[in-house]
C-alpha cells in the first residue's frame, strides 16, 4: 500500500488523540477502510514509538519513578488483583511494558539494595514468574500481553514477521530461478553489513538495474526510510551497487526518490523483472 504524504499525515493525525489500544486500532480501521489492516498497524506502532520516544526522559525522572512505584504499591494494597499498573501506564500515556520495567526494577533495587542487572530485568520480563513478589509478577504479565507496540511478546512477534517475509522473498526469488547469496552466507565470507539477498546475476526492475534485495516488515515513513538510508541503504550501495527495498506494508510514495541514485522502493516482490543474460562470443 503506497500512500501519498498527505494520506500518510492524515492517519497520523488521528492517531495523535487516541491511546494505543487494540481498540483504538479497531476505530482507525473503520475511519480508513480502504487501507489494510497491516498497513494501519504498522503506522499505528511507529507513531506511537515516536511519542514515547518523545516523552521518555519525563517517565525517568527520580520524583517520577518514585511517584509511579508508591502509587503501584497504595494500589496493589487496596486490590491486589486490579490491574494497577496498566492502569497507571495509561494513565500517563506510557507503554504499559515499559511502566512494568520501572517499577520492577524500583523493586529489585529496594530488595537487593543495590541496581539490578539489565539482563535480569530482561529475563523477568520475558518470564514473569521468576519474579519473586508474585503479586508483581502478574501486575508485569497483565503489562506484557496488554502492551500492542512494546515489550518481549512484541518483540517475538516482530521478529517472526520480519523472518516470515524474508521466507517470503526466498521462495519469490527461487519460483524465478534467481540465483542469489542471502544474509548468513555473506557474513560467513566476511561481510559484515549486508542486504537481505545479494543477486548473483543482476536483474532489471521497472528499467532500474538490481543487485540488491532487503526486505522490511514495517511501513516505510520518513523517519524510519531516513535511519535505514543512513544506517543501511547506502551503505549496501556503496559496497553491491544499486539494490530494490520492498516495504511489504507499505510507505510514502515520495520517499521513492532516490531510484536515479540507485534505490528503488517497492511495496510488493516486482513482477516484471528482466534478468540480464551474459552474452556469449
Amino acid at each position: 500500500m503506497i500512500l501519498t504524504k498527505a494520506q500518510y499525515d492524515e492517519i497520523a493525525q488521528c492517531l495523535i488523540s487516541v491511546p494505543p489500544t487494540r481498540q483504538s486500532l479497531r476505530k482507525l480501521k473503520q475511519r480508513f477502510p480502504s487501507q489494510s489492516q497491516a498497513t494501519l498497524l504498522s503506522i499505528f506502532s511507529q507513531e506511537y514509538q515516536k511519542h514515547i520516544k518523545r516523552t521518555h526522559s519525563k517517565h525517568h525522572t527520580s520524583e517520577a519513578i518514585e511517584s509511579y512505584y508508591q502509587r503501584y504499591l497504595d494500589g496493589v494494597v487496596k486490590n491486589g488483583a486490579a490491574p494497577v499498573l496498566l492502569e497507571l501506564a495509561n494513565e500517563v500515556e506510557y507503554a504499559p511494558s515499559l511502566m512494568a520495567r520501572i517499577v520492577l526494577e524500583r523493586y529489585l533495587q529496594e530488595r537487593d539494595e543495590t541496581p539490578p542487572s539489565k539482563s535480569v530485568i530482561n529475563s523477568m520480563l520475558r518470564d514473569p514468574s521468576q519474579i519473586p513478589d508474585g503479586v508483581l509478577a502478574n501486575q508485569v504479565y497483565q503489562c506484557i500481553v496488554n502492551d500492542c507496540c512494546y515489550g518481549p511478546l512484541v518483540d517475538c512477534i516482530k521478529h517472526a514477521i520480519g523472518h516470515e517475509h524474508e521466507v517470503l522473498l526466498r521462495d519469490l526469488l527461487l519460483e524465478k530461478n534467481l540465483s542469489f547469496l542471502d544474509e548468513d552466507q555473506l557474513r560467513a565470507k566476511g561481510y559484515d553489513k549486508t542486504p537481505d539477498f545479494i543477486l548473483q546475476v543482476p536483474v532489471a526492475v521497472e528499467g532500474h538495474i538490481i543487485h540488491w534485495i532487503e526486505s522490511k516488515a514495517s511501513f516505510g515513513d520518513e523517519c524510519s526510510h531516513h535511519a535505514y538510508l543512513h544506517d543501511q541503504f547506502w551503505s549496501y550501495w556503496n559496497r553491491f551497487g544499486p539494490g530494490l527495498v520492498i516495504y511489504w506494508y507499505g510507505f510514502i510514495q515520495e520517499l521513492d526518490c532516490n531510484r536515479e541514485r540507485g534505490i528503488l522502493l517497492k511495496a510488493c516482490f516486482p513482477t516484471d523483472i528482466v534478468t540480464l543474460c551474459h552474452s556469449t562470443a
